[in-house]
């Protein structure tokens, strides 16, 4: 079981990757192109991956960007989510 730091790091990683690809995850949620669990089940993934520094590094200087690394464990989500613009 992951300990509650690393959930919330591992949470702000997702939600800056959700953001600059101009996605608010909690609007999408509300729009019922999301459930709560996949929001849950995305911070896991994120927590397995081997290049969370990387990614912070990534985040940290891009400003917007229409996909992620090619590492990213929620890659499929966020390309759905960016489809599904209900």
């Amino acid at each position: 079981m992951q300990n509650r730091a690393t959930l919330k790091h591992h949470a702000d990683l997702v939600d800056r990757m959700a953001n600059i690809q101009g996605l608010d995850l909690e609007e999408r949620i509300m729009a019922g192109a999301m459930r709560p669990d996949e929001l849950s089940d995305a911070v896991l993934a994120c927590t397995g991956c081997a290049s969370a520094d990387g990614c912070a590094q990534w985040l940290d200087r891009t400003e917007s960007a229409e996909k992620t690394p090619d590492y990213c464990r929620n890659a499929e989500l966020f390309s759905r989510l960016r489809l599904d613009r209900r």
